[in-house]
Formats: C-alpha cells, sequence, structure tokens
C-alpha cells in the first residue's frame, strides 16, 4: 500500500490518501510566514501503521521548505517535534517554545 501526503489549502490541512483514500488529516490556519497546527487525525481502522507520523513529518518537512515558522497547538505535531528536536525545534519560534512545553528540549 502507498501513502500520499498532500496540502488542501482549500480546507487549511494537510490530507493522507492510502491507496487513494483519505485516511487522516492535519488542519493548520495559516497567518503570513506562520503556520499553527491545531489538529491531526487518522481513522482508527488505518492506526498503528505511521500514517499520523508521515502525515506530521512531511508538513514540518513542508513548512521548513516553505521558511514558516511552526506553532504546535495540535499535541500531536508537539510530540512529533519533542520526540526529534534535532530535526524539528528549530521550526518553532525560540521565544515562543515555553508555551509549548518544548523549551526543555532547547538544551
Amino acid at each position: 500500500m502507498t501513502a500520499t501526503v498532500r496540502d488542501n489549502p482549500a480546507e487549511n490541512r494537510f490530507e493522507i490518501f492510502e491507496d487513494g483514500q483519505r485516511v487522516g488529516f492535519a488542519d493548520y490556519k495559516l497567518n503570513g510566514d506562520t503556520i499553527a497546527f491545531t489538529h491531526t487525525e487518522v481513522d482508527s481502522a488505518f492506526a498503528g501503521r505511521g500514517l499520523a507520523r508521515r502525515l506530521v513529518t512531511t508538513a514540518l518537512d513542508d513548512a521548513r521548505r516553505r521558511g514558516l515558522a511552526v506553532l504546535p497547538f495540535c499535541p500531536y505535531v508537539r510530540k512529533v517535534i519533542a520526540a526529534d528536536p534535532e530535526s524539528y525545534l528549530d521550526l518553532v519560534p525560540q521565544d515562543r517554545r515555553s508555551r509549548f512545553g518544548l523549551a526543555e528540549a532547547t538544551g
């Protein structure tokens, strides 16, 4: 099975598809050069396959490519950033990290 992630700016979310079926999404609000992730969800029938992580890491990689600052209001997005701070912590503005419980990861 093949999973594909696409940005759907009309719906303000990244969506993940498996074999053409949308199985999850990560909602966001874009404001200038900042993207705020608000909610991530994957259909429970597809749980445990790493799809949520792939969705979020692809969205974070896209934010980096576009030069966007990330505000991880979504708990799962925060979890992904905290689990791999070397890859993603720099996307969260340093003065906003403590708001998301990420300040301790700055080392």
